[in-house]
């Protein structure tokens, strides 16, 4: 049998959703390729979306018209805002859900997207004619063809998973490896290598004296991930926090000579800042314990998740280790962890838009490059989708800066530097983090979206409806005089210097001690200007206040993004031979003529390449 479309993607984990939605919402015929439609979505590690930076990147696919955003709010179980005590460039939003529910939310998505054939089958050989990805045919001989490919296989490529010195062959527990697609691209000449990564124990909620932990709930505010998703939908649960022991990690050493990382079995590169529980006792020997939370998995299940204890050790030595924890002493376990070693392409043969520079209309997105973590692989699958309905219509790509999102720093750091470890993203990797803020998305980014088709019409007019309330706050208080004798006695109460002559509203916002809500109490026009109708007025309030507060920074770092931006605008990409450069250090000849940066600013962020071999490019240039 054979199928036509204009994009086919190959996987449904959160790369292949986000993807698939996008590229049909853009016009595409688009076929999602997927082992198991039961499973689409599956988080297969912690059921919790965001955290640090990655929360900005799922606000930043909810204002591209992404979904992971929206499916995370209405299956959310614990809402947290990170880092709330520090500075607006670094909150975080992050979300506990039910497992079950949110895969069940996004095949709902999916099933009601127009221009979207989901296909239950598994991918075995990619089809390329003349250099162009062309099709893809399956384990059950269907020829799917298409103008453009993404692979967002995951973990599934050759997957090997280990528990102890026990390995069977899969992509996820109890899921079938995927073996021969890698070998239908790497014929091509795309490289390959091996990442690993693994998942902690799962436990009987039943069986833990919750009495020997602390709560962790989460925060009742108005905070989520969507600007139009529901608010709270699910009953709201608690998390729980505890430490190993030296009895814990005595168990674990005695374990340490089955223990696939230390005894040879695995070869390859685990995430440094997601390790296992065993590296964490190697690496920091001295430390006599490790903070453990134990998180549900759902409203309804029994199953809670052991963040903090991943680990590939024999099944006994998890167990035994486990039970020496207080609350865990009469633990009773669903399964152990387990690692799993998959392979991924070198990111560096992409182009910014995610696909191939050796195989035209082949695109990638999210493990297969080298990332961990669903957020990561969702932002790269929305460029990707976009991108590869962009290719069909012959269109200009569609690339993010590194000041306009994160979504843009992962892209620029794959495509740029590689990678020789599952790559992460951190706030500290952004270089614009005032900003690239949680709260800023939609105004970065929405515009660019509605016009590009994927963000629909409510979202541009919610945007717009927002951006003219946040307006007309900051003007209020631009304007708003306000007189010292009317307002020192109180500002003195809020632990605030009084004002030594009048001066306008936005000026005492400035002040660390002073925000909105404080302010509101005591002046009686600001908190009647708070009380305005539209919907998520806090939100409105906030995102105003930001901005006042921070203005001058904002400004400061804009003023530096710009100047990269002039580089940014020197297209080098074909136009010289890096070889012949002799004045160029060899380093950064080799480099430059492996990356073939489309920029000068890309060149100058490669790892090798030298602020003098910059210069050297630049007086070339002059020539």
């Amino acid at each position: 049998m054979k199928f036509n479309y204009d994009v086919i993607v190959i996987g449904g984990g959160h790369a292949g959703c986000e993807a698939a939605a996008a590229s049909a919402n853009m016009g595409a015929k688009t076929c999602l390729v997927t082992m198991d439609m039961n499973k689409i979505g599956q988080m297969s590690c912690n059921p919790a979306v965001g955290g640090i930076a990655k929360g900005q990147i799922v606000r930043e696919i909810d204002a591209l018209g992404g979904q992971m955003g929206l499916v995370t709010d209405k299956t959310a179980i614990q809402f947290r805002m990170l880092n709330i005590g520090k500075g607006p460039a670094v909150w975080s939003p992050r979300a506990q859900c039910d497992r079950g529910k949110f895969i069940w939310e996004w095949r709902t998505v999916l099933d009601n997207t127009p221009n979207l054939k989901i296909w239950q089958d598994q991918a075995d050989k990619l089809l390329v004619e003349n250099g162009e990805a062309i099709g893809v045919r399956t384990i059950w001989g269907v020829e799917l063809y298409a103008k453009s490919i993404i692979v967002t296989a995951g973990t599934f490529l050759n997957g090997l998973m280990h528990i102890g010195r026990k390995m069977v062959e899969g992509g996820r527990c109890a899921e079938p490896a995927v073996h021969n697609f890698t070998e239908s691209i790497t014929r091509w000449g795309i490289t390959s290598a091996r990442m690993k990564t693994g998942t902690p124990i799962r436990i009987d909620k039943r069986s833990v004296h919750f009495e020997d932990m602390d709560v962790q709930d989460g925060d009742s505010d108005f905070h989520q991930f969507s600007y139009m998703g529901p608010h709270r939908v699910l009953q709201q649960l608690p998390c729980w926090t505890t430490y190993t022991n030296k009895e814990v990690h005595d168990t674990l050493k005695e374990g340490l000579a089955d223990s696939p990382l230390f005894n040879g079995q695995i070869q390859s590169t685990g995430p440094r800042y997601c390790p296992s529980i065993e590296t964490k006792l190697v690496t920091f020997p001295d430390k006599e314990q490790h903070p453990l939370f134990l998180e549900p998995e759902g409203e309804d299940t029994n199953e809670m998740y052991l963040n903090g204890f991943s680990s590939s050790m024999p099944m006994d030595v998890q167990l035994n280790a486990i039970r020496k924890i207080r609350a865990f002493r009469d633990v009773e376990i669903y399964r152990p962890g387990y690692a799993i070693e998959y392979d991924y392409f070198d990111p560096t043969q992409l182009k910014h838009s995610l696909e191939s520079k050796i195989i035209k209309g082949l695109f990638f997105a999210g493990q297969v490059n080298g990332t961990t973590g669903y957020e990561e692989a969702g932002g790269q699958g929305t460029i990707a989708g976009i991108n590869a309905a962009i290719y069909c219509n012959n269109g200009e790509p569609f690339i993010m800066k590194r000041d306009e999102s994160y979504i843009g720093v992962l892209i620029d750091d794959l495509v740029t530097k590689g990678v020789d470890e599952p790559y992460r993203m951190f706030t500290s990797r952004a270089e614009y983090r005032i900003l690239l803020r949680q709260d800023d998305a939609d105004a970065r980014l929405t515009e660019k979206a509605y016009h590009l088709g994927i963000a629909k019409r409510d979202r541009y007019d919610w945007w717009i409806q927002k951006k003219q309330a946040v307006d007309e706050l900051i003007q209020f208080c631009e304007q708003m005089p306000i007189k010292a004798k009317d307002i020192n006695s109180q500002l003195e109460a809020l632990g605030t210097t009084p004002l030594r002559a009048g001066c306008k509203l936005i000026d005492l916002i400035a002040r660390p001690h002073l925000n909105l809500q404080n302010l509101a109490e005591i002046i009686p026009a600001l908190k009647e200007k708070l009380h305005m109708p539209e919907n998520r007025k806090e939100e409105i309030a906030e995102a105003a206040e930001i901005k006042m507060k921070y203005k001058g920074y904002i400004e400061r770092e804009k003023i530096v993004a710009e100047k990269m931006h002039r580089l940014e605008n020197i297209k080098i990409k074909g136009r010289f031979n890096y070889a012949e450069l002799h004045e160029i250090s060899t380093e950064g000849r080799q480099k430059l003529d492996k990356i073939d940066p489309e920029t000068l600013a890309q060149a100058s962020r490669i790892p090798g390449v030298s602020p003098s071999d910059i210069n050297v490019l630049l007086v070339l240039l002059g020539r």
